[in-house]
């Protein structure tokens, strides 16, 4: 079955719910085609055509019952792009390669919609994603970040434990994984004590983020859509202090609760995601008991479901006005 003209098109995977449901009843509301691609399906259930010659280039896809050509598609949300889901009957030798022809054929999809409206722009989300990059431009706005060092020297990361007074935490440039499901091997930020340090030669086959533990009296999850700020706060009391880490599986974090940022936050917020280049972004903040405001990250497609659910904040028809720009 072949869709109208006007589509939306919603890039995800199967596992992916709610958020992805919401956005898409709120641009059905507004009267677009929402066509939701779970990249994990391809190549197995989802089909793809490109047809180039010195005319004409145009891709189709098929999957659920339905066609869409990229001349349909008027706006992409990019929610996630997932590993193909391959068959267990499929030799170990051939795995490889299709995933990597899979991921290179539907990398040049996204590029046949080059002139669609994203949210957000594919390389701009990769190139926010550089959490070095994300320090230096928060220190640029005037954000106020923590004491942070790199390294794959033990002996800084021994320095860096003493320079802040043994309170350290410790986590990757890059997930493990990019999900927040309880069964996810993800790599939280964790607290670092002396006794772990006794092990910090390691460090010389992966260097690690160490950071100063601030001291927290709330926890943000900052949604930015278009300039439309949306917040939820965690009362970092109720949780057990161990839990660094608010997204473990299993730390009772009590209830969302709004919260309402200062003009001068909202302003350097503002420039911050300008010089990302985003229209969308999930921020963490630390409220320190001193009530100042600590940047820790920004995740250009961060989850925010929690907050449109708890706190029946209008994300999702945010994220589709934002889309039909």
């Amino acid at each position: 079955m072949h869709l109208s003209r006007d589509i939306v098109l919603l890039i995800t995977h199967s596992g992916d719910f709610f958020t992805i449901d919401r956005v898409a009843e709120a641009l059905s509301k507004k009267g677009v085609q929402p066509f939701r691609l779970d990249t994990d399906r391809f190549p197995l259930e989802v089909e793809l055509t490109a047809h180039f010659d010195n005319c004409k280039i145009y891709h189709t896809i098929e999957y659920g019952g339905y066609s869409i050509s990229t001349e349909q598609v008027q706006a992409v949300w990019l929610r996630r792009i997932w590993e193909p889901k391959l068959s267990a009957d499929l030799a170990p030798k051939f795995r490889e390669a299709c995933i990597r022809e899979s991921q290179a054929t539907l990398n040049g999809f996204w590029d046949s919609l080059r002139n669609a409206h994203w949210v957000d722009n594919l390389e701009c989300i990769n190139a926010a994603n550089d959490k070095l990059r994300q320090l230096r431009v928060a220190t640029e706005v005037g954000f106020v970040i923590p004491q942070t060092l790199v390294t794959n020297k033990a002996e800084s990361a021994k320095e860096f434990f003493h320079q802040v007074n043994g309170k350290m935490v410790s986590k990757l440039l890059t997930p493990l994984s990019r999900t927040m499901e309880s069964t996810s091997f993800f790599f939280y930020t964790s607290v670092v004590k002396e006794e772990d340090l006794q092990d910090a030669e390691s460090l010389r086959y992966c260097p690690m983020v160490f950071q100063e533990q601030i001291p927290k009296q709330w926890e943000l999850r900052v949604v930015y859509v278009n300039g439309k700020v949306f917040v939820g706060a965690l009362d970092a009391s109720i949780y057990n202090t161990s839990k660094v880490d608010w997204r473990k599986p299993g730390v009772d974090v009590g209830v969302w609760q709004h919260y309402e940022l200062p003009e001068q936050v909202l302003r350097r917020l503002q420039i911050f995601m300008n010089k990302l280049g985003l229209l969308f972004g999930a921020l963490d903040f630390i409220v320190t008991p001193s009530e100042d405001y600590v940047f820790l990250e920004v995740n250009p497609i961060g989850e925010w479901g929690m907050l449109e659910k708890d706190l029946d904040l209008p994300i999702a028809s945010e994220i589709a006005d934002t889309l039909l720009l």
